[in-house]
């Protein structure tokens, strides 16, 4: 990932379409070692989560262009390279695994990052899955035990249990989560590593109970079982 994070670098400090347009070629031989990347990483999750196995690459990658529509920073190039490989693909709804490679050390405008679970479950979807977490006798709690690289994400965690949940249980605070989601933050220096994919992996693979507690809850809600 060594000429993807230069790449990157350069392209944080000349945000603009003249630069890009310049160093298109560049962006071209960065992405396609990216998807080559993408095209392991989906082998590898395949082993133990057959749901994903006939994914392409472009079910699973973004455009490096910016929405700039409805936000105040008017950068036309995101600064970081991701892909989300779910079952159905990045459009699907589903809860998948993310990875992002960028020219700072964490963070998701420019980090490095892993991820696993769904960002942004439809409502219904969240009412199931705290229901599964309230009946479960600690099941959600044990998916999170074999992650233990990863944490929950309190990004938008409610301050109080929502109405309609138990408040004196031992899992009552997962219930306070928005976003089900578990995120690593390993470096830069786990991007540059040579068996990057393979280390990938099997950090994934410890989050494949998590994802699929999440996806059956999802399933459920389409009838989808």
């Amino acid at each position: 990932m060594k000429t993807v994070i230069k790449f990157l670098e350069q392209l944080e400090r000349n945000n603009n379409r003249t630069w890009f347009t310049a160093h298109k070629d560049e962006y071209r031989a960065a992405q396609t070692l990216f998807d080559n990347l993408t095209e392991q990483l989906i082998t590898g999750i395949a082993s133990f989560d057959e749901r994903i196995k006939d994914l392409t690459v472009k079910d699973c990658t973004y455009r490096i262009y910016r929405d700039t529509r409805f936000s105040s920073d008017k950068s036309p190039y995101k600064t970081h390279i991701g892909a989300f490989i779910c079952p159905g693909g990045k459009k699907s709804g589903f809860a998948g695994y993310y990875f992002q490679v960028g020219p700072e050390e964490n963070g998701y405008n420019s980090g490095n990052m892993l991820a696993s679970g769904h960002y942004m479950m439809e409502p219904q979807a969240l009412r199931t899955l705290r229901e599964d977490i309230c009946n479960g006798d600690g099941d959600f709690e044990q998916a999170l035990r074999q992650a233990p690289d990863f944490q929950l994400d309190n990004d938008n965690k409610l301050k109080r249990v929502p109405n309609g949940y138990p408040r004196d249980t031992a899992f009552s605070e997962y219930l306070k989560y928005r976003t089900y989601c578990l995120v690593c933050s390993p470096g830069k220096d786990f991007a540059l590593t040579n068996n990057l994919a393979e280390r990938t992996i099997e950090l994934f693979r410890t989050t494949y109970p998590f994802v699929e507690y999440i996806n059956r809850a999802i399933a459920f809600t389409r009838d989808e079982l």
